[in-house]
């Protein structure tokens, strides 16, 4: 009977304790109130000059490295006045995007809720686009493996490129 118990004990208790998958992470923290958007879509867009990129990350983030194209708003600062003024056309397809995908739905409600319709938020966010080994660039426009991680907490969440910490961001 023991070797039962610690037979089901053994396979049972790792996948109790085992880490959490992205969708889990975001259904925990995220409402799905701006429809996400994939890495893959997001490239054909790219690649067609179809959509406005938002980056809604701190400046330290964007300039460590940010995907082409992409035009910084920022998070604790931004300001939906300015958006205002410089997106006029509040039926141009948006994609807004952070470090996973949290930080960027908020800022896609508060595009909503000023009139814009057509906002997307980027499924796992910059992460997840290095994870699927699209570039990203540095401040140079040159394409880095550097990726601003916001916190050591998050940062398991990026595979791969190097994982660059800020004493500026939570650890």
């Amino acid at each position: 009977m023991k070797f039962y118990f610690f037979i089901v004990f053994l396979f049972i208790l790792p996948s109790v304790f085992a880490q959490k998958t992205l969708d889990a992470l975001l259904k925990q923290h995220n409402t799905r109130s701006i429809p996400y958007i994939s890495v893959e879509e997001l490239r054909i867009l790219q690649l067609n000059d179809g959509v406005l990129m938002l980056d809604t990350r701190e400046s330290e983030e964007f300039v460590t490295s940010h995907i082409a194209g992409a035009q910084f708003i920022g998070f604790n600062r931004f300001s939906i006045d300015n958006i205002l003024t410089e997106i006029i056309d509040k039926e141009k397809p948006i994609v807004v995007y952070c470090s996973l995908g949290i930080r960027s739905e908020e800022i896609g409600e508060k595009l909503m809720k000023a009139g814009y319709t057509n906002i997307k938020n980027l499924y796992g966010g910059i992460f997840e686009w290095k994870n699927k080994a699209y570039p990203v660039l540095n401040t140079q426009n040159k394409e880095t493996d550097s990726v601003h991680t916001f916190s050591k907490a998050w940062s398991k969440w990026l595979l791969k490129g190097v994982k660059v910490y800020n004493t500026k961001t939570p650890n």
